[in-house]
């Protein structure tokens, strides 16, 4: 488990949440996303993943190891 525990996520904003659902753009703003491209660089735990599945239409995500 200390491995699963190194791992992070890159996350950037690629699309506005304007127009979306308000639960959306507040799920982006949750994962600390603020303006057009700005990247987040976040631990990968499921708590995580299920924000960015919820909003994965408007993020690019990118796995990094951790160090």
């Amino acid at each position: 488990m200390a491995n699963a525990s190194e791992k992070s996520v890159k996350v950037t904003l690629v699309k506005s949440p304007i127009g979306y659902r308000r639960d959306q753009g507040d799920t982006v703003k949750a994962l600390g996303l603020r303006k057009m491209n700005s990247t987040v660089v976040v631990k990968d735990t499921p708590a995580i993943r299920g924000m960015i599945n919820k909003v994965i239409h408007l993020v690019k995500v990118e796995e990094v190891s951790g160090s």
